[in-house]
């Protein structure tokens, strides 16, 4: 039931969950290998890793180039999905409707384009593990993008689990969580929205990636789950 020797593919695995993801795996014995748009967010990454780990640039929006990558990389075991811009927060009559559609297109047509192109590689016994959030179940004003979005996301990873069974897919849906994501609120507003938080939530504290990367572990080990969403928000969709 554990990691020790298996090969995870980490998309989005060089900053917040999806390295904490990349390293907690490591740690497990398995063999990360992570992919990102930059070379130099892949480099940092990489020397936080254990040596023996594999860093590519990827832009998960093109397809030609995420083909390219599963052939390049192989077979593998488990294919983690992490990617995205940073979190689109904005009204609707505010939107921007062209920034809105490079959102979807990382975070949702992404997420499929791997699959489609990783699954046939996944070895037996394997899983995928997408990524969500909780806007789906409880949005706030300035998250209609992000709310369609997490509802797309459940929704895709309950379709695949049954197109692709046995291979095994479900998705990880975290609620606040201190990451880069947040990096576009100025910061005032940030921390204020995080002190927020930490008062109304019943753990009382925000999550960090480590905090949800445990969920993706699971998930990977577990060969009983498939179609499901696991949510992990320090209960802050019950208040």
């Amino acid at each position: 039931m554990g990691l020790q020797g298996q090969r995870i593919v980490v998309i989005g695995g060089t900053s917040g969950i999806g390295l904490a993801v990349a390293q907690a795996a490591a740690r497990e014995g398995a063999e990360a290998v992570i992919a990102s748009r930059r070379q130099e967010s892949v480099d940092a990454a990489l020397r936080r890793l254990p040596r023996g780990a594999e860093g590519h640039v990827l832009d998960a929006t093109d397809e030609p180039a995420v083909r390219a990558f599963f052939e390049r990389t192989g077979g593998f075991d488990h294919l983690v999905y992490t990617a995205g811009e940073s979190l689109l927060l904005e009204s609707l009559a505010e939107s921007d409707l062209a920034r809105a559609r490079r959102f979807l297109d990382t975070r949702l047509w992404g997420a499929y384009t791997a699959v489609k192109y990783g699954a046939p590689w996944i070895r037996e016994g394997g899983s995928v593990v997408l990524t969500t959030g909780t806007a789906g179940r409880r949005p706030l004003p300035g998250t209609t993008v992000a709310a369609s979005l997490c509802g797309a996301m459940e929704s895709l990873t309950r379709a695949l689990a049954l197109e692709l069974a046995p291979i095994r897919v479900n998705v990880v849906s975290p609620g606040l969580v201190r990451t880069e994501l947040w990096r576009d609120l100025p910061e005032e507003e940030r921390e204020g929205l995080f002190e927020s938080a930490v008062a109304s939530l019943p753990v009382g504290r925000v999550g960090t990636p480590e905090d949800v990367a445990e969920a993706y572990l699971y998930l990977m080990r577990g060969g009983y789950s498939t179609g499901s969403v696991v949510v992990v928000d320090g209960g802050g969709l019950l208040v």
